[in-house]
């Protein structure tokens, strides 16, 4: 019997074409055309709702709108969404394979083969009328949405002109104002107007103008018939500061005396707190861990006998101790 190779299983099969009528293929069958069937679902209700003036337009995310759906039928994954400029149109890629001639000719192949249920057919195709129905409302819904964004711009423009036609007029104003002549000497300001502020004068009157706008500089800047009063050149005793050129305290060389504090430890105390951190992780009950070495010991706490901090055997040190004690009593 020929070898029949089910491509849904995966699996080749010895039986040939018994293999479709086995419990196992028709229980793969019925999960993979129930996933299909909830696809096709999704996208006739997204038709149902553009077709009734409610198509739902969003902004074309790559992530989200550029999925694929597996179409079992046709053995290829198909986009779901479709794209128009910056807008994303939902199902309407799966809406097109589904409408399509291909996908039938591929339907009736697939259910020849498989020996489906002819009744599960239709749930997997989309009529063509329901399609165009479909295309219109999302054409309705793309020139309404293209509207609102004119309408926006154009709103927006608007507001553009009109900000700047008034900085142009505010700027015109404070043009007009400067070109205005000066008043002539000894003729007063006219009658009823009220009196400059005292120690400003008219020239110096805040000008209207984005923040107090300047064509050029003004070097009339002091009053005729006024004075500066010079009060000498201050400085201070062997100091400076930026504004007399001294140089900064950050790039002063350090005085050569010592008689500046030291910030902090010292390299020596650094070190012995080293060496006591390294001493806590010891164990507590060592010996010689309470030794004091700060104290002042002579040699006389040595033993005198046993040569117990010689290196070697202990009977070599007695012998060697015997020897030194004779010789010592025959020099008494």
């Amino acid at each position: 019997m020929a070898v029949h190779y089910c491509e849904l299983c995966r699996r080749s099969s010895f039986a040939g074409r018994r293999h479709l009528y086995s419990a196992g293929h028709r229980r793969r069958l019925q999960e993979a055309l129930a996933q299909l069937q909830e696809a096709v679902a999704a996208a006739r209700a997204a038709a149902a709702a553009a077709a009734g003036g409610e198509a739902a337009l969003r902004p074309y995310d790559p992530a989200e709108h550029g999925r694929r759906v597996w179409c079992l039928v046709c053995g290829r994954g198909v986009r779901r969404d479709g794209r128009s400029g910056g807008m994303a149109l939902p199902q309407a890629g799966l809406l097109r394979h589904l409408a399509g001639p291909e996908h039938r000719r591929e339907a009736a192949r697939f259910w020849r083969e498989q020996r489906a249920e002819a009744a599960l057919r239709e749930r997997v195709l989309v009529p063509a009328e329901e399609y165009e129905r479909f295309a219109r409302g999302l054409e309705r819904a793309l020139a309404e949405h293209r509207r609102r964004e004119e309408e926006r711009i154009q709103q927006m423009a608007a507001g553009i002109r009109e900000a700047e036609r008034r900085q142009r007029e505010t700027v015109r104003d404070a043009l007009q104002l400067q070109a205005e002549p000066e008043p002539e000497p000894g003729v007063g300001p006219p009658v009823g107007s009220p009196p400059a502020p005292p120690g400003r004068s008219p020239r110096h009157a805040e000008q209207p103008g984005p923040s107090g706008t300047q064509t050029g500089p003004d070097f009339n800047w002091m009053e005729s018939g006024q004075a500066l009063t010079f009060i000498g050149h201050q400085e201070t005793e062997g100091k400076g500061n930026v504004h007399t050129g001294a140089k900064p305290p950050w790039l002063t060389e350090e005085e050569a005396d010592g008689s500046k504090q030291q910030i902090g430890p010292s390299y020596e105390e650094f070190l012995k707190q080293k060496e006591k951190q390294k001493l806590k992780k010891l164990p507590a009950e060592r010996v010689g861990a309470n030794f004091d070495h700060t104290s002042q010991t002579g040699e006389s706490w040595l033993p005198s006998f046993g040569r117990v901090w010689n290196h070697g055997r202990r009977w070599q040190s007695r012998h060697q101790f015997r020897t030194e004690s004779g010789e010592k009593k025959k020099k008494r």
